[in-house]
């Protein structure tokens, strides 16, 4: 009789153990940019997902989308990185090279496989969160950006905005210089300005419009065509400053202030979420049926009908969070992403599936003819292990000529030899 109170004890023991075991809490760190409309649904998300499975908590942390890079790269050094974040693909591609990221777990996402799954999204879509048949994020949104126009700001410079808008970068300079207002140095109200951190979706573009490309195809040498590149930077030369003083990087960010409708933004580079932000922002501007939406410009010279680089904001899991609750983030994730069509009204974000792309709605939103058709001349932003410190280069060369006045010839001579030395280290 002792015998078996002792065995039952122990089971009794063990089935309390497992029961407390089974019901510790799985706590999530998910780490994402600002985005308001963004934030709303996905706080309900977590709150619908947390209820569900109450053993699991899920922290979102939200910073500047500038300042996101720096953030998740300083945390990686100090073995402090979150379970779960998203970054553009060009940013987050390093991690995958490097195995900060954990593979995907098709399971807990919803598919038996990879095959299965990327046959539910656009044909490509995977292609740079893949390595070696392996894939590592799961897509958040694909996005290109065009021109915002406000009608009102166009028409008090004396412009049409029906006819009048810019369809080359020469256009656009001179378009700008119009609609441009000073007090003496003093920039009032811009035309148009770049968004400068971000050199690989929009200024790379323009280089490879003239037949440039940052490497070579053998991935050896760096700065193809020296004669365009010198084109791009003598045009945002120019455009700074030292020039016609059009805009300049040390200027609050064109696309939030063009929201604001005060006169003192006339266009602004954007994805198809700036409509959403726009509804947040300044609902009365939205409605107002005074703004659009026109293609991204060429050179006049152009050689190539290239548009703004699309890129993508995958959801990714850290390699080094346990592995348990890696797959609790995946299923976090997929329960996040089961829902394309609500991201796309609330926040104008696209996820590529194709139950999305293929619903006859989708083409009838507004202003998505033009991203496509942007899309369609386009090509997935520039990627590389080394890309993230690539951008800086460039937007050192860039920001060189047109706030500290250097020579564009000393500035490019600088941008392809820091590019060379780091493609020496890998070769």
């Amino acid at each position: 009789m002792k015998k078996i109170s002792s065995v039952m004890v122990f089971v009794l023991t063990m089935l309390l153990f497992v029961s407390v075991v089974g019901a510790q809490t799985i706590e999530l760190t998910y780490w994402t940019h600002t985005d308001d409309n963004r934030t709303m649904i996905e706080n309900r998300y977590i709150e619908e997902f947390e209820k569900m499975y109450p053993n699991v908590k899920i922290k979102r942390v939200v910073n500047e989308a500038s300042k996101m890079g720096d953030l998740i790269l300083t945390a990686f050094s100090a073995n402090n990185a979150p379970d779960l974040f998203n970054l553009p693909i060009e940013q987050e591609y390093g991690y995958m090279i490097h195995q900060r990221l954990a593979p995907v777990n098709y399971a807990a996402v919803g598919y038996k496989d990879a095959q299965e799954l990327i046959d539910n999204y656009q044909e490509g879509t995977f292609d740079p969160i893949s390595m070696d048949g392996v894939i590592y994020g799961m897509p958040l949104e694909l996005t290109n950006w065009s021109i915002y126009i406000n009608d009102r700001v166009f028409r008090d410079a004396g412009l049409d905005p029906d006819k009048d808008w810019p369809r080359t970068w020469e256009e656009m300079a001179d378009i700008s210089e119009k609609l441009t207002l000073r007090d003496g140095e003093v920039v009032l109200r811009r035309g148009f300005d770049f968004r400068y951190p971000y050199y690989l979706v929009s200024v790379l573009p323009m280089v490879e419009q003239l037949g440039g490309k940052l490497i070579s195809d053998d991935g050896k040498t760096a700065i193809v065509n020296e004669a365009a590149w010198t084109q791009v930077l003598e045009f945002m030369r120019d455009w700074g400053p030292h020039g016609r003083n059009l805009g300049s990087p040390t200027y609050p960010a064109p696309r939030k202030i063009w929201n604001k409708d005060n006169n003192d933004m006339g266009m602004c580079l954007s994805g198809y979420y700036q409509q959403g932000r726009l509804k947040i922002d300044n609902p009365e501007f939205h409605a107002s049926n005074e703004w659009r939406v026109v293609p991204f410009p060429v050179f006049e010279n152009a050689v190539n009908d290239v548009r703004a680089s699309y890129y993508g904001h995958y959801l990714v899991v850290n390699a080094q969070t346990p592995k348990n609750k890696q797959e609790w983030a995946w299923k976090f994730i997929a329960y996040m992403l089961d829902n394309p069509w609500e991201y796309l009204e609330t926040v104008q974000i696209l996820q590529p599936r194709k139950d999305l792309l293929e619903d006859q709605a989708f083409m009838e939103l507004p202003y998505m003819d033009v991203f496509m058709s942007d899309m369609s001349k386009s090509h997935a932003v520039f990627l590389h292990e080394n890309g993230y410190q690539f951008e800086r280069f460039i937007g050192d060369a860039v920001e060189g000529v047109m706030l500290a006045g250097e020579p564009v010839d000393r500035a490019l001579k600088t941008l392809k030899t820091r590019i060379q030395e780091v493609l020496d280290d890998v070769y």
